[in-house]
């Protein structure tokens, strides 16, 4: 079995912005690169692969190591920007794979160019040669602009194998649906000894599925991948974006269990608003019911609820009115009391009644009968009168 360190060359030159790959040149390069080190890690858990960025300012993204989600992680950060420096990334990856822990590793580097190379084919091969003398193993898989590229990527590859050597290759690919599918049965991905797939399949194909014979499978397994991967990048972000705020933020925010008590809070306040609100409709409803819709047995039914909601409210009423007849009673009584205790004088209230209405007729008259009773008043008036 072949213990292997590779580093990965991407290609974030502005050309990754072209769709002629679906989605774009861009998304095509990671599913493959995602390939890549996937088939590099399982033929062999050994094999360490690392990241180097060719478009721009070029730089080492990760180094050698055996975790392919730190490589994935890095690789969904890279963004297309500026001109691809081809050699210059040739020379930085064969510096990495010089500090290989493993010193028994044979080294290797896989490059994805996707993006016009101007250099001159002198350099070109005069940096083919060096890589040969380290015995370094150079995989370059061409696509986009494949047929303006071919020249010179075939010379340095031959410059590399020599006469008798063929570890290296160059892989061309045309524009098409995915770039990883036309991998996946590639020196790149099956290797020197034809294990580099073993990860990927009995057959060699990714998730054992040939997207020829059952494209739709095919597409589907890539679609659950897919979402998978970008699934446990939304985790990372926030876990690293919890981890990236401070402490006095965190404390000054309220905890969740606050903000799911208020949440809780309201929502019954709510349901209780809309409860109250269907109760008086309801009420309103029940005061105003259709006759003319109702049985003979709901009219009846009707009628002898409403006449025991009747009793009830008149019980009801008639307890508070004696409770306020017997708070209300004793104050009265009181009052009367006291105005006719300070009323003592007698006549004073003869005087009084004799000057209402009705009340002298009723003096004449008892005096009138009391005449009549006494015969012996009426003969000493007579006297008086004679005299």
């Amino acid at each position: 079995m072949v213990l292997e360190s590779t580093m990965i060359c991407v290609d974030n030159s502005d050309y990754m912005r072209n769709g002629d790959f679906i989605p774009s040149r861009m998304q095509a390069q990671q599913d493959a690169i995602n390939l890549v080190c996937h088939s590099k890690t399982r033929s062999n858990p050994e094999n360490n692969v690392g990241l180097i960025s060719l478009a721009n300012r070029v730089e080492v993204l990760t180094t050698l190591t055996t975790d392919v989600g730190k490589i994935l992680a890095k690789l969904h950060q890279v963004q297309p920007c500026g001109d691809i420096n081809f050699l210059t990334g040739m020379r930085i990856a064969h510096l990495a794979l010089k500090h290989r822990q493993g010193k028994n590793h044979k080294m290797r580097i896989v490059a994805f160019v996707g993006s016009p190379v101007d250099h001159d084919e002198k350099e070109v091969v005069k940096v083919a040669k060096r890589l040969k003398k380290e015995k370094v193993n150079v995989d370059i898989v061409s696509f986009g602009e494949d047929s303006a590229n071919a020249p010179v990527l075939a010379s340095f590859i031959n410059t590399i194998n020599g006469r008798d050597g063929n570890a290296s290759h160059l892989v061309t690919i045309p524009p098409g649906p995915h770039l990883s599918d036309a991998l996946i049965s590639s020196p790149v991905i099956q290797g020197e000894d034809g294990t580099g797939g073993a990860g990927l399949g009995g057959s060699g194909f990714e998730f054992g599925v040939d997207p020829n014979e059952d494209p739709e499978l095919a597409l589907a397994l890539r679609v659950s991948m897919e979402e998978q991967r970008q699934r446990q990048q939304e985790e990372a972000r926030r876990t690293q974006g919890s981890s990236d705020t401070p402490a006095a933020v965190g404390a000054s925010a309220p905890s969740s269990h606050e903000v799911s008590s208020d949440e809780a809070m309201l929502e019954r306040a709510l349901a209780m608003s809309i409860e109250d609100s269907s109760a008086g409709t309801s009420g309103t409803a029940q005061a105003e019911p259709d006759f003319g819709a109702m049985t003979e047995d709901e009219q009846i039914e009707f009628a002898l609820r409403m006449s025991m909601q009747e009793s009830v409210t008149t019980q009801s009423s008639q307890d508070e009115s004696k409770k306020s007849e017997s708070s209300g009673s004793k104050p009265k009584e009181e009052a009367m009391d006291v105005e006719y205790s300070n009323v003592t004088d007698t006549d004073f209230l003869k005087s009084v009644l004799e000057q209402l209405p009705g009340v002298e007729n009723q003096n004449k008259g008892e005096d009138a009968s009391k005449s009549k009773d006494d015969p012996s008043k009426d003969k000493d008036k007579k006297k008086d009168g004679k005299k």
